[in-house]
């Protein structure tokens, strides 16, 4: 019991899925199995804790943890004392007590040694600054992240309705389209964003604009090439409504600029 790697979350002691299982003396399906038929009867925060998402990432890159859960787990259960109390009420073998009783003597409540020497202290202050520079390692990687997206958020608001809005929106449309590998439903669910914001109807808009054009004298094929960019680009409020519309699909799929 004594070799159990201690395992702290929320300044409480606590103990992995695996290594109750292993101190129990059953497996780990087992565990899970009587949890899930019991769930009722613990409570996230008091018996366990459930680790997900970055909670789960920071928790695995702390050092002495590696070892203990998989690089690829999705997932992790955290027993506190009183949940491993509980499983071990939900065994009750003899072996389940037993151990549940060395688990509180050996691991659950065992004091901290605090350093005596100054070597010893030392020792402490050089690990916790070495815990310290970890955590703003990850910080300022983060950090660093957040940047990147406000720097692509930032670029793609700048969109600003001019003559070069139409070039800017197709190049910003052309890699939203590539990135979904799909080169018709983003066109699609732009257009019809516009004509839900502006109230209009582009198709009925341009069966007008290809008349208007035939009636003076256009040529039928410069009349075929016609289509709803066309159409946004005869009426200010449209191009305004357009250029946002392909800005916050582009920040929506973190796409920028340039």
């Amino acid at each position: 019991m004594s070799n159990l790697i201690p395992v702290e979350f929320k300044k409480q002691r606590v103990i992995t899925t695996e290594l109750l299982a292993q101190v129990y003396e059953t497996d780990v399906n087992n565990i899970q199995a009587n949890f899930k038929r019991n769930e009722k009867h613990f409570k996230e925060g008091k018996h366990y804790f459930k680790l997900e998402g970055e909670v789960l990432k920071e928790f695995k890159n702390r050092p002495t943890i590696s070892q203990l859960v998989s690089k690829h787990a999705s997932q992790l259960y955290l027993w506190t004392e009183r949940g491993a109390n509980r499983h071990c009420k939900i065994l009750d073998t003899d072996k389940a007590w037993d151990q549940f009783d060395n688990l509180e003597e050996t691991y659950f409540r065992v004091k901290e040694n605090k350093p005596t020497c100054i070597e010893d202290v030392l020792i402490q202050s050089l690990q916790e600054m070495k815990d310290v520079k970890q955590q703003l390692n990850q910080v300022n990687h983060k950090v660093l992240e957040t940047k990147e997206e406000l720097k692509t958020v930032r670029e793609v608001i700048e969109i600003r309705p001019s003559n070069s809005w139409r070039g800017e929106t197709n190049r910003l449309m052309t890699k939203i389209c590539f990135k979904l590998k799909d080169y018709k439903k983003p066109k699609e669910e732009a257009y019809k964003a516009l004509e839900e914001r502006a109230g209009c109807d582009l198709k009925i808009r341009l069966k007008n604009m290809k008349a208007r054009q035939a009636l003076q004298g256009v040529s039928k094929s410069k009349i075929d090439e016609l289509n709803y960019l066309d159409v946004i680009a005869q009426d200010k409020k449209l191009i305004e409504i357009y250029t946002t519309i392909v800005g916050q699909m582009a920040i929506r799929n973190g796409i920028g600029t340039n």
